[in-house]
């Protein structure tokens, strides 16, 4: 037994063996290295003569400082002490006295620094000098050591150089002798001036590189009414050089056309305009040309435009350029993809309406459990022990075994003898399990990646993985996921942390009192620690009517529901229905948006946004991501069928790429419940503990949810391999402190609001055919937009200083009552009333959506 036991080793000396296992060849006929004869005394590599000689280069380094400082104010009477003597015969001299504060070797190694080296720039020199020795003493680096290296010997030179050539300094303080002898030697290459340019180069250069520095010089002002005028006016005037050679004879009109060129703007650089413009200046009041399309040699002249040039009061000429009717009605439809924006503006910030927003912390969580996983020695041993007396019964030997712990599971990794076969072994599963006198023994048959064989055998006292722990670590504070979930940890006790956008929809089932409700809200919480109520809106529908319940507090802060709803969490079947078809309008609306925006995903429209490429008058705005949560998908399968499985299918195929993803939970996971539609479209899956291994095959087309202990425990499938985990534990007052922290703050006027649905039997999924249920701004907004004749949800917030949410409301409200046309991606919907006379008669006449154009 001795023997046996002694085969078990703690986990540190177990990776010792590994690598002492893999280092050693099957051909030991290689020749061994030499090894390399060291010249360096073992004294001099050691850690304390490091530490000490890092003490002595940081005192060193302050004793410059105070030696060059207190130089500077006493260099005039120390300076002819200095200079003449050699180092030697300075300092046995007992007669000389300087007044350096560091004594007589201060003076002189200001000297030697500040004169005869770099000058005022020699300040470097103990910078340097203080970072070696602080990386030498505290085995850290306060900055990059190369590159602040390199950065200071370039500006040591570059101010030693640019302080000689502008100080004529003959003791040589401010540039010191390289200083002094390098401008002489560049000045006598290039000049004077030469090196002054030199300089300004190096100067600009280094900020162009290191701050990618661009002057900007301010544009030209455009012509207002018409944004790409400079474009448009050689197309114009393209074919009227000829005319102006006529007039060429005549200076008096020369001249009265210079007097329009100096009364004009002199921004608008008119004088480029004039001389091309075929113009015929009379005595009469008004002289208009006007270029229409029927004129046969000016092909490229934009349709619409006119020129017209009146006489003042005083009789000289102002010129006027303007647009026809026509041209206008067609620039307002802003049918254009992009508007160019003003180069000079920052990039948008979704957080700015709610700035003040506070990310919740970590102490409205508790800790649960210990940090670290416990586990006896003895129990290591005795179940190791167990396995091997197991599998020599019948007559299985084993070469190696080892150990990986766990929080709830510790992996046992067995090496079997040569000539074993795999399938013996995984055959006595049972008997293992038997022999153990443990649950939800579990062998992988071989390991993925390795030459073992797995044996997860559940640990006697498990550690409850607390929620906190994982929030706070590393792993999840600093990764760059776009929706990072905490998932809980692994086998070998690592931190476990999945990105949502990369499955891109979760299916998750387990029977009853198995960890599922456990694990939504571990996945919530992980979203709202990491993300802003403007880059996340969560859509809950939760049949039992009490699971999610919590989350009503955050509903102006993270919550979607349809237009009118009442409560944000949906537990009707019916509203179910309408909200699952409203995601799909929703996403086919995003999909509109993405086509016109000329990009394929959401996090490039969004990066594109807020670039300022989009323009929002085009009907771009920022997207935030949408999660839809079921947390009882069979009993919507049972009441509503084909009516909740066909949306569900078509966004789990189409909404991966403009941010909408699904996490569905089921209690049945069986095969009329997820059906093949549903789970081709679901990659990523969590499967807690199941009574039959049918049902773990449905879930994951493999087995082993069956043998899962509960309370958590869980296989992850991403399609490729399995993963067992162990899930957070986050208990409902630690979610409710969490959603009264976050509901406690300033929030938006209401919750994010999705399109409206009309059902096949013409039923609204909200109350806006209702005029009594009309917003108080709808006649307002029905003015300005018959007044622009155009129907957009950017103009209703310019104009009346609403919300986004609100003013596409309205948008839906005016479609309904016939007032503009349905919504045709990126173009603006169609005014069907053209006039306020015809607006006001209809509004009057009490009609809804019986409007005839």
């Amino acid at each position: 037994m001795a023997e046996k036991a002694n085969r078990l080793k703690e986990s540190p000396e177990i990776k010792e063996e590994k690598k002492s296992s893999k280092s050693q060849k099957p051909n030991t006929a290689a020749p061994q290295r030499k090894k390399k004869i060291r010249f360096i005394p073992a004294f001099i590599r050691s850690e304390a003569f490091l530490r000490v000689t890092g003490l002595f280069l940081l005192l060193f380094s302050l004793f410059l400082v105070f030696a060059f400082v207190s130089h500077l104010f006493n260099w005039q009477t120390d300076y002819d002490k200095v200079k003449d003597a050699t180092f030697a015969e300075y300092l046995a001299d007992s007669s000389i006295r300087v007044n350096n504060t560091m004594g007589k070797a201060g003076a002189w190694f200001a000297y030697l620094f500040f004169h005869q080296w770099f000058g005022i720039a020699s300040f470097a020199i103990p910078f340097l000098i203080f970072l070696v020795g602080f990386r030498m003493f505290f085995s850290i680096s306060l900055l990059p050591f190369g590159r602040t290296f390199l950065y200071s010997l370039l500006a040591t030179i570059f101010i030693s150089l640019s302080l000689a050539y502008i100080f004529d300094d003959e003791q040589q303080l401010l540039g010191g002798s390289f200083g002094f002898y390098l401008n002489q030697y560049l000045v006598s290459v290039i000049g004077s001036v030469g090196v002054g340019i030199l300089l300004l180069f190096t100067a600009l250069s280094f900020f162009i590189v290191n701050f990618n520095w661009k002057p900007s010089i301010p544009k030209r002002p455009e012509i207002k009414g018409f944004p790409n005028l400079k474009n448009a006016i050689p197309a114009i005037f393209a074919g009227s050089k000829e005319a102006i050679a006529e007039n060429d004879e005549d200076e008096d009109d020369i001249s009265e056309l210079d007097e329009v060129q100096e009364e004009s703007d002199p921004e608008e650089e008119s004088d480029e305009l004039i001389p091309e413009a075929e113009t015929e200046v009379n005595s009469g009041p008004v002289i208009e040309l006007s270029l229409s399309e029927e004129e046969p040699e000016i092909p490229a002249k934009p349709s619409g435009l006119e020129l017209t040039i009146e006489e003042n009061e005083n009789g000289e000429g102002e010129e006027e350029l303007s647009l026809s009717d026509e041209e206008k009605d067609r620039m307002n439809l802003n049918d254009v993809l992009e508007d160019e924006l003003p180069a000079d503006m920052e990039d948008y910030d979704p957080t700015l309406d709610l700035s003040d927003y506070k990310y919740p912390t970590f102490d409205l969580l508790d800790s649960h459990g210990g940090s670290k996983v416990k586990v006896d020695k003895s129990e290591l041993e005795a179940n190791s022990n167990r396995i091997i007396d197991t599998l020599k019964n019948y007559s299985i030997e084993i070469a190696k075994i080892s150990a990986s712990i766990g929080p709830t599971v510790t992996l046992y990794e067995i090496v079997p003898a040569a000539g074993v076969r795999i399938s013996r072994i995984k055959n006595l599963e049972d008997d293992i399990a038997l022999s153990l006198a443990a649950l939800g023994i579990r062998i992988i048959a071989p390991m993925p990646g390795k030459g073992t064989i797995g044996i997860e055998v559940p640990n006697q006292h498990p550690e409850v993985v607390a929620m906190k722990n994982l929030l706070s670590s590393d792993k999840f504070v600093n990764t760059g996921m776009d929706l990072p979930v905490a998932l809980g940890k692994t086998i070998s006790n690592e931190n476990f942390v999945a990105d949502l956008t990369k499955m891109p929809h979760l299916l998750m089932a387990g029977a009853t009192g198995q960890g599922k409700s456990v694990g939504l809200n571990a996945i919530l919480v992980s979203l709202l620690y990491k993300k802003h109520p403007s880059e996340i809106k969560f859509v809950l529908v939760d049949p039992k009517k009490v699971e999610l319940t919590l989350f009503n507090k955050i509903e102006r802060h993270f919550l979607a529901k349809l237009p009118g709803g009442e409560d944000a969490i949906i537990t009707d079947t019916k509203k179910v229905v309408h909200t699952l078809n409203s995601l799909c309008i929703l996403m086919d609306e995003r999909y509109e948006l993405l086509k016109a925006a000329m990009v394929r995903n959401i996090k490039e429209y969004n990066a594109k946004f807020i670039a300022r490429k989009l323009n929002p008058n085009n009907g771009h705005h920022f997207m935030p991501y949408i999660v839809l949560v079921v947390d009882e998908f069979a009993d919507l399968i049972m009441t509503a069928g084909k009516e909740v499985e066909l949306p569900i299918a078509r966004l789990a195929q189409l909404a991966r790429a403009i941010g909408i993803h699904l996490i569905i939970a089921t209690q049945r996971p069986s095969v009329n419940i997820i059906t093949g539609t549903i789970k081709a479209n679901f990659p990523a899956r969590i499967a807690f503990r199941v009574t039959s291994k049918i049902d773990s095959r449905t879930i994951l087309d493999a087995g082993g949810a069956e043998q899962l202990i509960g309370r958590g425990d869980m296989l992850f499938s991403t399609g490729s391999d399995l993963i067992r985990l162990q899930c957070p534990f986050v208990d409902t007052p630690e979610v409710d402190r969490i959603t009264e922290f976050i509901g406690g703050q300033r929030g938006y006027p209401s919750a994010f609001e999705l399109p409206e649905y009309i059902d096949e039997n013409g039923d609204v999924s909200d109350m806006d055919d209702d005029i009594s249920e009309r917003d108080a701004m709808f006649n307002k907004a029905a003015e300005i937009v018959v007044m622009h004749q155009q129907g957009s949800a950017s103009l209703l917030q310019r104009k009346l200083k609403l919300g986004y949410n609100r003013a596409g409301r309205i948008i839906d409200q005016l479609e309904k009552a016939g007032i503009i046309g349905p919504f045709e991606g990126s173009k603006a919907r169609k005014v069907l009333i053209k006039d306020a006379l015809s607006l006001e008669q209809f509004l009057n006449s009490g009609e809804n959506g019986n409007f005839e154009p």
